[in-house]
């Protein structure tokens, strides 16, 4: 097996296991909503379903290009919940601030590992 399909592998397993997350623990994502947008939890739901779903298209070759590039758009369209995650935890301190500054970059890491499987 090559790197770029253990690569790919991992990507996949990633985001099956997250978007299976938010159906196991969707008050979690829910709390860290920010307050305007409109349904929390529907959105908890939909946007797991993508993950999902993305997670499986980016396994095959006819759907890898496009399951890159929405995963991008969906990681940049979760970006808001990420910042609205660590100004709620910026007065608190703890883990919860450590884990929120650890999110925010994290979510360019994803950003371009998503890319570089996009040209695959």
């Amino acid at each position: 097996m090559s790197a770029k399909q253990i690569f790919r592998i991992a990507m996949s397993l990633l985001y099956i296991a997250a978007g299976i997350n938010h159906f196991i623990h969707p008050l979690f994502y829910v709390k860290i909503m920010p307050a305007y947008f409109p349904m929390p939890l529907q959105l908890v739901y939909i946007s797991g379903i993508c993950e999902i779903l993305l997670g499986v298209l980016v396994l095959f070759q006819k759907t890898r290009k496009i399951a890159g590039w929405l995963i991008i758009a969906m990681l940049v369209a979760f970006l808001p919940v990420h910042i609205q995650m660590l100004m709620d935890n910026y007065d608190k301190g703890g883990i919860l601030l450590w884990i929120s500054i650890v999110r925010l970059p994290l979510q360019f890491v994803l950003i371009y590992w998503a890319f570089r499987i996009s040209k695959q």
